[in-house]
């Protein structure tokens, strides 16, 4: 029974197109569009953060560690690695976020923070 299926495996697998026969990934990028928002003010405000480099918000200091963009070909979708600290109490700062947050699913991991909400936008 098992030899009868490899060959129909094969035959449906050579019939794919060839991107959907191999995942291309997330292409690494260099700079993190995000979007920031003061939940007292309500002011939104977009931010370039450069990946390697902190960005400052009110308290916070987003540093990006990493920014991946699916490639031109793909659904449009970016992911960073984030880690945010909150200086309002200390200087040095308190983690507030570490992880990665997803353009398409900003639910899925999120900043959780009385004063702001953050949202990766974009990867370039």
């Amino acid at each position: 029974m098992m030899r009868r299926l490899l060959p129909l495996f094969a035959v449906l697998l050579l019939a794919l197109p060839a991107s959907a026969q191999q995942d291309p990934g997330w292409v690494a990028r260099r700079l993190a569009k995000l979007q920031a928002l003061d939940k007292v003010t309500a002011r939104v405000t977009l931010l370039d953060a450069p990946v390697g480099q902190p960005t400052q918000f009110g308290t916070l200091r987003i540093t990006v560690r990493a920014c991946n963009a699916r490639p031109p070909e793909e659904v449009p979708d970016a992911a960073a690695w984030l880690e945010v600290l909150d200086t309002r109490n200390d200087p040095n700062g308190s983690a507030a976020f570490r992880g990665w947050m997803f353009a398409n699913a900003p639910g899925v991991s999120m900043l959780e923070h009385p004063v702001y909400d953050l949202r990766v936008l974009d990867c370039r």
